[in-house]
């Protein structure tokens, strides 16, 4: 069985799907794994580190995907990787399907098995394949980084012989693994912070990782979850009570974060220019959903914007990416977890178990057709800044809380990277 690695053909991607300690474990399960020569260079990974490792390194994507029967990458392969692939490989990568009918179809055409592991569904067995979660975690980290160096202060409270420095107050906009990460993060580096989210469950994690939980905690909100952690939606007089608070908040912040992504659908609206604009000259906001439309009006998707009033917006592209190295070590092992699942220990050769509930929730196309329900013969999602509610069930601890879904006006869903996304 042959493997093969990729370098990444965006260029504004500097994740790579295998690094060197997963590809020991590859080898170790005797299969041939090829890696393209460059491919973790942006990840700081050099191709002797991959020859130590067991894989041997070709001059070529034609070269390291020749015979492969499974393909790695971070990102869906294009029209020119897709000429290059043989018949039936399977392809595992964060494939973005939604509203790609055209792409899908083009892997569909190209006759390979396409599967999307952020397609990957939330139950106990799959966490160490959650490539959303491992992404979206390091995303938040990153969040609060780059606010900080826009931040023209310090972060915490600094008592010196010259005078007291006050801590920033920063405030957090969603409490899934992005969120509740950005919190610890931001609390670590010495600022006083404030999170808000549509469900009751998460303010008690709020105030495990030392942070004030911002809500209108009336009895509506009290309710706000099912007996099986689901998110309700919200009456329209609560959400203008909410939003009402989180705008009176926000004004007296010195960095927001923005979290909330919709697989599929326009980041829903968070902040108006209004709420902007009273934020004081010098205030940071990063916006993690820029890449789906962004959660704050007047975002740019790779800018940096200042207002009018001397705020700065942050619209940072593929932020997990602006940690290659790390971000490419935890995503090479949910791939890994997932593969295995594939590889049959006995003959080492591939063995794809295509009743199996992980491979029937992510696989794209197969045998030449699109097969997955959500985009067999379906046409793209609508577009909405208020996009109905969509239910995913609580984790019991911020260790394992992966990320959630909102009501209509809900905070914090899974990004597609990232992430998002």
């Amino acid at each position: 069985m042959r493997i093969g690695v990729l370098t990444e053909s965006d260029p504004g991607e500097p994740r790579v799907a295998a690094v060197p300690d997963i590809v020991k474990k590859y080898v170790a399960l005797g299969v041939e794994i090829a890696v393209q020569s460059g491919a973790g260079k942006t990840a700081g990974i050099t191709d002797k580190d991959y020859e130590d490792a067991g894989a041997t390194v070709v001059g070529s994507a034609d070269e390291a995907v020749r015979d492969a029967d499974v393909v790695l990458k971070v990102r869906r392969p294009n029209a020119e990787e897709l000429k290059t692939l043989k018949s039936g490989a399977v392809v595992v990568a964060i494939m973005d399907p939604y509203g790609r009918e055209a792409e899908v179809k083009a892997m569909a055409d190209a006759g390979i098995s396409a599967f999307a592991m952020e397609l990957m569904p939330r139950i106990t067995r799959a966490q160490v394949m959650d490539v959303l979660s491992s992404q979206a975690n390091l995303a938040g980290y990153r969040a609060v980084i780059d606010a900080s160096s826009e931040f023209g202060k310090a972060l915490p409270m600094m008592m010196t012989a010259a005078g007291t420095v006050p801590a920033a107050k920063a405030f957090i906009m969603g409490v899934g693994v992005a969120g509740l990460q950005a919190i610890a993060t931001a609390k670590r580096l010495g600022a006083v912070v404030s999170a808000t989210d549509v469900r009751p469950a998460v303010k008690e994690q709020v105030a495990s990782l030392g942070g004030k939980f911002v809500a209108v905690e009336d009895d509506e909100f009290k309710q706000a979850e099912t007996s099986g952690g689901y998110a309700k939606e919200m009456s329209a007089e609560y959400q203008k009570k909410q939003a009402e608070l989180v705008a009176t908040h926000i004004a007296k912040q010195d960095i927001v974060i923005t979290t909330a992504l919709i697989p599929g659908r326009p980041a829903p609206k968070l902040l108006s220019k209004a709420m902007v604009d009273s934020m004081k000259p010098g205030s940071v906001i990063v916006d993690l959903a820029v890449e789906r439309g962004g959660n704050v009006e007047g975002s740019k998707l790779g800018e940096v914007v200042i207002t009018e009033k001397g705020v700065k917006i942050v619209g940072h592209a593929n932020v997990p990416g602006r940690l290659a190295a790390t971000a490419s070590g935890l995503y090479a092992k949910n791939l890994y977890a997932f593969v295995e699942t594939m590889i049959d220990k006995e003959s080492k050769q591939l063995a794809v178990k295509w009743d199996d509930e992980l491979v029937k929730a992510t696989n794209l196309t197969r045998d030449g057709a699109v097969v997955h329900d959500a985009f067999k013969g379906k046409a793209e999602p609508p577009k909405s800044d208020t996009p109905k509610p969509e239910a995913v069930k609580s984790e019991e601890s911020a260790a394992s809380n992966e990320a959630k879904l909102p009501d209509a006006k809900g905070l914090e869903t899974p990004k597609t990277t990232d992430g998002e996304k």
